[in-house]
């Protein structure tokens, strides 16, 4: 194979690599806004054959592409990561918690909880409040932190976000509704972060 050739082949796997990355991103940022489940399952279905893609070898020097492709890949992560727990979160639990004010979910000890309906008790309150705000951030500390070499940051992510979350984990809906969400974003982050490492290696 000639250098003109090689270079065409080069220009043409990385052209599509970030079209198709683009195209789950737009989908990412539909499903963001809109609040549509579809658009967020056909933004992941984007993301897995980007990842198809990028685990073909590549041709060699990805240069400016490679950098592209990161800047691309960092914002499907940020974007795309809040739809995904949300579709996880209700793939699990069916909307069975009444959703609270201010982006929580609201728990209690007694029927009241059940209609999201506080008592003169006060017993029903809101709690993992600011969690599309948290989110956005620990996938942007995750996937910054595995595309700069340092995958040690996660265990610091993770733990800062559970001691901050600690004192509302005393509901089992609480317990479940964390667990589902941090496990449905680090996996997203993550695998936004290894689109580009496989695409550059």
């Amino acid at each position: 194979m000639n250098f003109q050739a090689f270079q065409i082949l080069a220009y043409l796997y990385w052209l599509l690599l970030l079209l198709v990355t683009t195209g789950s991103l737009a989908l990412a940022v539909l499903a963001f806004r809109q609040q549509k489940q579809h658009y967020a399952i056909a933004s992941a279905g984007g993301l897995a054959a980007a990842l198809v893609i990028a685990a073909v070898p590549a041709p060699a020097g990805s240069g400016s592409f490679g950098i592209v492709l990161a800047m691309v890949a960092l914002a499907l992560s940020v974007v795309g990561g809040g739809p995904m727990a949300v579709l996880a979160l209700r793939l699990a639990t069916n909307n069975s918690v009444p959703p609270g004010a201010h982006g929580g979910i609201l728990v209690g000890d007694d029927e009241g909880a059940a209609s999201g309906q506080a008592d003169a008790d006060g017993t029903v309150h809101e709690v993992l409040r600011g969690g599309l705000m948290i989110g956005i951030l620990e996938r942007l500390a995750v996937t910054g932190a595995i595309l700069a070499g340092f995958p040690e940051a996660i265990a610091v992510v993770v733990a800062i976000k559970g001691v901050g979350r600690f004192t509302e984990l005393a509901a089992a809906e609480a317990r479940e509704r964390f667990i589902i969400g941090t496990f449905a974003s680090l996996i997203w982050a993550c695998a936004c972060a290894a689109l580009v490492r496989l695409a550059t290696a």
